[in-house]
């Protein structure tokens, strides 16, 4: 049964409280679709519209972002939000599953599918996070580590951005992504932000998500990890989007059994831009791949 509307549910990791989005069909085989920084769980709305009859769709709120709860104490580093991902899959039993992420999420779920091969079916990367040039940092090591720390301190005296009005966040919306319906951008602010006691609006994300490890993982790591990922894998990246994304650079190298789609007229956010494209590739894909019950 299609269940436009999601239920909400929740799960913990590392003594979290994390949410979820759940679009019902538990009988149906499972699709996790995984957003990126900065984002939410109901940015995927139009995307699990389209496959919640046919998959049991789940969408987690990554640990300080939409509704899940946010880091005391510590930074946001790409394996802790894998380790969240791998219990939502454990305890709610979503394994094998689809799996369709966007930007840091993509690099978060080749991460996934490569250490646990076989709970992954198929993977779709949207607008993935590759290996930008200074990935591995290099250089002086106590420059490195004291740019980190005068980063983070930064963050400190960076207070949440306040909007008078819902229409003044529904506008900063538009702005940040021109390629949206108002009807998109529209239910992307009310979905991503939250009424302050005040009367004010704000971004639901923590602003400490700004803040990247003085030390990310290994590109031969993560490489390595990309190598071990057995399931076939579609890359959709946006005729306008990003560079430096997973599928540019020789990254498909790295990928047993990866196809490339670059979808014209799209950015970053290639499934809100394009929305019907992305649908009928991933659609094609899986149906080509035998995803499909």
């Amino acid at each position: 049964m299609k269940h436009p509307n999601p239920t909400s549910h929740s799960y913990f990791s590392q003594r979290l409280r994390l949410h979820y989005a759940d679009w019902g069909g538990s009988g149906s085989p499972p699709m996790l679709l995984v957003h990126g920084v900065q984002d939410h769980c109901r940015s995927w709305d139009w995307f699990a519209e389209a496959f919640c009859d046919r998959f049991h769709v789940v969408a987690p709120d990554l640990r300080g972002h939409g509704d899940s709860e946010w880091v005391r104490g510590s930074s946001y580093h790409h394996l802790d939000y894998v380790y969240d991902l791998d219990q939502l899959v454990r305890q709610r039993g979503l394994a094998p599953s689809v799996v369709v992420s966007h930007s840091m999420g993509g690099t978060l779920a080749s991460i996934l599918a490569g250490v646990y091969p076989d709970a992954v079916t198929a993977l779709v990367i949207i607008e993935g996070v590759g290996l930008w040039p200074g990935w591995n940092g290099g250089g002086d090591p106590a420059a490195r580590i004291d740019e980190w720390i005068r980063t983070t301190r930064s963050l400190a005296s960076r207070l949440p951005r306040r909007y008078a009005t819902l229409e003044e966040a529904y506008s900063r919306m538009q702005q940040a992504n021109d390629h949206l319906s108002p009807e998109q951008a529209r239910h992307l602010t009310v979905h991503g932000s939250h009424r302050n006691e005040d009367g004010t609006y704000s971004w639901k994300f923590d602003n400490y998500t700004h803040a990247w490890p003085a030390y990310r993982m290994p590109v031969d790591d993560l490489t390595a990890l990309w190598s071990r990922i057995t399931c076939p894998v579609l890359i959709i990246n946006g005729g306008d989007g990003f560079p430096h994304r997973i599928g540019q650079d020789g990254t498909l190298d790295h990928f047993a059994d990866a196809e490339v789609i670059d979808v014209p007229g799209a950015g970053h956010w290639a499934h809100h831009d394009e929305p019907d494209a992305v649908i009928e590739h991933v659609e094609a894909f899986l149906r080509r791949r035998g995803a499909f019950a």
